[in-house]
């Protein structure tokens, strides 16, 4: 799971510790701010892709497929995205009333990471794999689901050569 990669800017291509993930992911979601179509295109290399429009992205996008809002299931588990999601302050009870029927709701746009779960819905920002702004790591999300249930959902942080510092040696 991914959002705001903000490419060209930050994603020149899909970054190693990125691929390291996607290799063996069976879907990816993007949840906006893709800025271009072309890396819709890289992540279908790796699995399907599912995604939605950001703010900042283009009309290209939306002619690759990307709409505001998308429902669907993985695995009988019952999924929403959005890129926006409104403030933090009331953020689980808005998506409750905007997608009754999801378990799960996904969505961007702050590039923080968020991960909120009440009463059988589960709210999920991955973060930014390529501009994490005031948070300490570059992340994406990974999801494990099976026969309609999420088993496991976690924002894992990217390791960056170029976030590392100076090398000890």
């Amino acid at each position: 799971m991914l959002s705001d990669t903000h490419a060209p800017r930050f994603w020149k291509r899909c970054p190693p510790a990125v691929a390291e993930h996607l290799r063996p992911a069976d879907l990816i979601l993007h949840a906006g701010d893709v800025c271009v179509a072309p890396v819709l295109d890289e992540l279908a290399r790796y699995a399907p892709v599912i995604a939605v429009s950001g703010n900042n992205d283009g009309p290209d996008v939306a002619a690759w497929g990307a709409r505001e809002t998308a429902e669907f299931e993985i695995d009988g588990l019952p999924v929403a995205m959005i890129h926006d999601s409104g403030q933090k302050t009331g953020r689980w009870a808005r998506m409750r009333r905007r997608f009754p029927a999801a378990r799960l709701v996904v969505f961007g746009h702050s590039h923080i990471p968020w991960d909120e779960e009440r009463d059988g819905l589960r709210v999920f920002n991955p973060g930014s794999p390529t501009d994490k702004r005031r948070q300490p790591h570059a992340t994406v999300g990974l999801l494990e689901v099976s026969g309609g249930e999420l088993l496991d959902a976690r924002i894992v942080p990217l390791a960056h050569p170029a976030s590392r510092g100076p090398s000890s040696s």
